[in-house]
């Protein structure tokens, strides 16, 4: 297999007046799950495209394997690409889908079904081989684009948001197929998606973009836990993490974390009272959102409350909460970036 390394890459667009990606140094290491996540318009996708080689870079370079292949076209840079679309052929088969690039490559008929039928095997749509795209749910289409691409043996494996078009179960199940196939054939995979849920459920790391820069990088559990900065913070987790003004600090928090005060019972705790006005029931938690007030200031805060806590909680009453110290995260109160904790006032 492969690395994949991208060295001070950026491409600019309009004559260089839009920065879609902006100075980008990043690894995937081999067989590594890398998924690069941010909004729309952070440049995740570009960053794609540039290890592909469907965009010419305006700076900086793309290796692969310690080998720089910029300015190499895709298909030198033994890569297979996989699209939101599927770009299937609907006039096709799915065996003469599967087939086409190696028929492209001038690969005997003999052998390149052969090919496409082992991929197809190990992706479980042998018997669909006879079938066109139209006949074909959403996540059939997926794995036919998936085994299209095996079949040309690629170094890595390169995903753009191929789970978009599919309905919320189909995504859940196709997320498993995914995480299995990458395991199982232990390609370099890097995999670009705006949904943080696929991010942490694929990603043996996340490269979080923002503004066509990296913002973080890491395992999903240091991502989620101890944030870079407070794009990351906020961007990462459903609710967002919290976010209150304090002591020349924003202090920062995860809603789990916000509990009512018997609930935390340490002497190295931040107390806040929460005037609730809203609260909802949600697979079997209750989401509390409310504002705290410090020093004359408001913010908004949401606690989230599994149900093995049975406090009683009413909208229109304000309620003591507290989060426990080892919980707290802080940034700088100008740039938003992580800084080490501070003792606070009482």
């Amino acid at each position: 297999m492969a690395t994949v390394e991208v060295v001070g890459l950026a491409k600019y667009f309009d004559g260089g007046q839009v920065h879609a990606i902006d100075g980008v140094d990043l690894v995937a290491e081999d067989r590594e799950y890398l998924v690069l996540l941010g909004p729309s318009g952070c440049g995740k996708t570009t960053l794609l495209r540039t290890i592909a080689g469907l965009e010419e870079p305006s700076a900086g370079d793309v290796l692969i394997d310690g080998h720089v292949v910029t300015g190499l076209p895709p298909r030198a840079r033994k890569i297979a690409m996989v699209f939101q679309s599927y770009a299937l052929y609907p006039h096709k088969t799915v065996l003469a889908n599967i087939v086409f690039p190696l028929k492209a490559a001038g690969m005997p008929p003999d052998e390149r079904v052969r090919k496409a039928r082992r991929a197809a095997e190990m992706l479980g749509i042998e018997r669909l081989l006879d079938r066109k795209p139209r006949q074909l749910s959403g996540g059939e289409r997926q794995r036919v684009a998936l085994a299209r691409a095996l079949v040309r043996e690629p170094q890595v494996f390169l995903l753009d948001e191929p789970l978009s078009n599919l309905d919320a179960k189909l995504r859940a199940s196709a997320r498993d197929e995914l995480k299995h196939f990458q395991d199982e054939i232990g390609i370099t995979t890097i995999y670009v998606t705006h949904d943080q849920v696929e991010a942490m459920g694929l990603g043996d790391r996340i490269a979080v973009l923002a503004d066509g820069q990296v913002r973080q990088v890491g395992p999903p559990v240091e991502i989620y836990d101890h944030p870079a900065d407070t794009f990351v913070a906020t961007f990462i987790g459903s609710p967002p993490m919290n976010l209150v003004p304090r002591d020349g600090h924003l202090v920062g928090f995860r809603p789990e974390h916000l509990l009512p005060i018997e609930n935390v019972r340490s002497d190295d705790r931040a107390t806040m009272p929460l005037a609730v006005d809203r609260i909802e029931y949600l697979s079997g938690d209750r989401h509390v959102y409310g504002t705290v007030t410090r020093i004359g200031e408001e913010t908004r805060v949401v606690a989230r409350l599994p149900s093995t806590v049975d406090t009683p909680i009413v909208a229109g009453e304000t309620h003591e909460f507290a989060v426990h110290g080892s919980k707290l995260r802080f940034f700088a109160a100008g740039s938003g970036v992580a800084s080490a904790p501070v003792r606070l006032e009482s």
